[in-house]
């Protein structure tokens, strides 16, 4: 069932058959959009990320013709390694489910470029369904509310309980994660993660803490965002 649709004498392989080589990017074709769709169906309520859709379409059938090129001759696998630190790859920002993503079309990729077929579309269905599944499951927790509020106060406002009413009446929990001073030593900033409550009025969240700080710079996003701006 698992076995490889190429010839078991791939050291010697010169040619390659045009149903062979269809196959191969049929295949790594169906499971890209397949792999995409997924991405969608669990990014529906957040920022798609469209030139990620596309890359995780692509990615499939760019690794299955790579693999399927260099079959087991080392000289082509050593020629792709030098034309691949050419390239200059940026990390990703966002969320890490959005790597696991690419990780798995790489794979799936990888699988279909060596012939196992079956092994590439049981391995990506089975990995997608899981993923589907915990994404319906916890759905409807509060994950996707967590933000980051950054404050900026005075040097002499003591911050250490300066906003826990605030954060008790509109959020569900806040994390003092940072405190640093700037302006050469003359404000605090501080960088916190709340959970806020359903249905709050954010403006009116802010208003408060403005007149908490004396109208200093407050900046808030989600989490997302503040991991784009590292």
């Amino acid at each position: 069932m698992f076995d490889s649709i190429l010839s078991s004498d791939t050291e010697v392989l010169t040619s390659l058959s045009a149903g062979t080589t269809f196959t191969t990017i049929g295949v790594a074709l169906v499971l890209g959009l397949a792999i995409g769709i997924g991405y969608f169906v669990i990014a529906k309520k957040k920022r798609v990320s469209h030139n990620l859709a596309m890359t995780l379409i692509i990615m499939p059938v760019i690794v299955a013709v790579m693999i399927l090129l260099i079959g087991s001759n080392v000289a082509r696998a050593f020629s792709l390694a030098g034309i691949c630190t050419l390239v200059r790859f940026r990390s990703l920002p966002g969320d890490s489910k959005d790597i696991s993503f690419i990780f798995l079309a790489v794979t799936s990729g990888l699988a279909v470029g060596m012939g196992y077929v079956s092994y590439a579309a049981l391995f990506t269905l089975v990995v997608l369904a899981a993923i589907i599944v915990y994404s319906l499951i916890v759905s409807g927790n509060n994950e996707d509310m967590a933000k980051v509020l950054r404050i900026t106060i005075p040097e002499d406002l003591n911050f250490q309980d300066a906003f826990d009413d605030l954060f008790k009446k509109y959020t569900d929990g806040a994390r003092l994660d940072k405190a640093k001073t700037i302006n050469l030593g003359t404000l605090f900033e501080l960088t916190y993660t709340i959970q806020e409550k359903e249905g709050i009025n954010e403006k009116e969240f802010i208003d408060e803490i403005r007149e908490r700080n004396g109208n200093l710079n407050i900046m808030l996003m989600r989490l997302t965002e503040e991991a784009e701006r590292l």
